[in-house]
């Protein structure tokens, strides 16, 4: 009788990360960056997966969903630059609303149209939020809770992966959601060095993936 051949080990569950390539005449992108840096890591059991999105309304849902599909993550984050803010920031809801102040990298410019004809004026992340910053403060980086998302390229990808989301069977839902990073040094001010954004989006994913659900804060404070 032949031996048995040994079945090749299963690969590990999937952490899937993406960030935008440059826009609006940078020429790095932070998200971006980010992702690539943790590219690779496992976090509580789930293996990271970098994805680049284009920061192109008509394309960076597509591109999403074939990740979506390819990968079958247990957890998706989506990052995205946010010029202006001086913390990282955790946002809690996607709107069905595209209105760009500037043009995406294709030139194109929606106003006030929405990201899903006829879908909900909105969405929550799944996230876990609340821990996530508890998170990412412990580690000494700053951090925040946000309630807008913008109406750009950003907010599109979050209503849109929500949406996504939204259609599968609850027990194949994928928890998602989206932070938002400020500038690097050298694009603007406010803004925070590289590595004080991956440390601080590594501890957040930590809080994601090991918190099934939400944390009741008061006064700062976990209870």
């Amino acid at each position: 009788m032949a031996p048995c051949t040994p079945a090749a080990p299963l690969p590990p569950p999937t952490l899937l990360l993406t960030g935008f390539d440059p826009f609006g005449g940078d020429t790095a992108n932070p998200s971006l960056q980010i992702a690539q840096a943790l590219q690779g890591q496992r976090i509580a059991g789930l293996q990271v997966q970098a994805q680049t999105l284009p920061t192109v309304f008509a394309t960076a849902l597509p591109v999403l969903e074939q990740a979506l599909a390819r990968w079958q993550p247990r957890l998706v984050v989506c990052l995205g630059q946010a010029g202006g803010r001086a913390a990282i920031g955790l946002e809690r809801v996607g709107i069905n609303l595209q209105d760009a102040r500037i043009p995406d990298n294709v030139g194109a410019q929606p106003i006030d149209t929405p990201v899903v004809p006829g879908g909900p004026a909105a969405y929550f992340a799944t996230l876990p939020v609340k821990a996530m910053r508890q998170a990412v403060l412990r580690a000494g980086v700053p951090c925040e809770l946000s309630y807008t998302a913008g109406s750009f390229v950003c907010n599109h990808v979050l209503y849109g992966l929500l949406h996504h989301v939204a259609q599968q069977a609850p027990a194949a839902r994928p928890r998602a959601g989206f932070i938002h990073v400020p500038w690097l040094p050298g694009q603007g001010e406010p803004c925070l060095p590289l590595a004080t954004m991956v440390r601080g989006v590594y501890e957040a994913l930590w809080a994601a993936a090991l918190q099934p659900h939400d944390l009741a804060v008061a006064g700062g404070t976990l209870h």
